[in-house]
């Protein structure tokens, strides 16, 4: 059973709405991921258990029953999410991200930020703490319904 309520606690999650039980906060990560730009599959979390925001502040997190690790075919990257997920999240990026690691070369690098950048909002770029990065394209994490309205607006020529 999910319900909502507001936070009144201190720290960086006061004044916080959150919502408790897998189908709400499957519902709610992934109305915010469309809210800020972001498609569907980027954050493909599992077995959430709560999620919470803080909209003064962008301010987000998302708990989960286990770790998960997800393998996005076309970019052939193996990625990591923590039992919690934080961020602060604006329209188009989310930075000072926890609890999210990519395995590139053998290692685990944890990513500190994704953005999409306007105005063509094709590529989704990835950052680690030291500020190295890599960019995918968009598609490259969307559903099929996503990428049929993707293409219907961005017609390739």
């Amino acid at each position: 059973m999910a319900s909502e309520e507001v936070v009144v606690a201190g720290g960086e999650r006061d004044g916080a709405v959150i919502v408790y039980g897998e189908e709400e906060c499957y519902k709610k990560s992934v109305e915010l991921l469309e809210e800020l730009g972001f498609p569907k599959g980027v954050m493909p979390l599992k077995n959430l258990v709560e999620c919470g925001r803080v909209r003064d502040t962008g301010f987000v997190w998302m708990k989960q029953n286990t770790p998960y690790e997800h393998f996005f075919e076309a970019t052939k990257t193996h990625v990591s999410y923590d039992l919690e997920v934080t961020a602060y999240v604006d329209k188009g990026r989310m930075k000072k991200m926890t609890g999210v690691k990519s395995k590139q070369m053998h290692m685990w690098v944890p990513i500190a930020k994704m953005s999409i950048k306007e105005p063509k909002r094709n590529k989704i770029y990835f950052k680690t703490p030291m500020g190295i990065g890599k960019s995918y394209h968009v598609t490259a994490f969307m559903d099929e319904e996503e990428k049929r309205n993707f293409y219907l607006k961005n017609p390739k020529k």
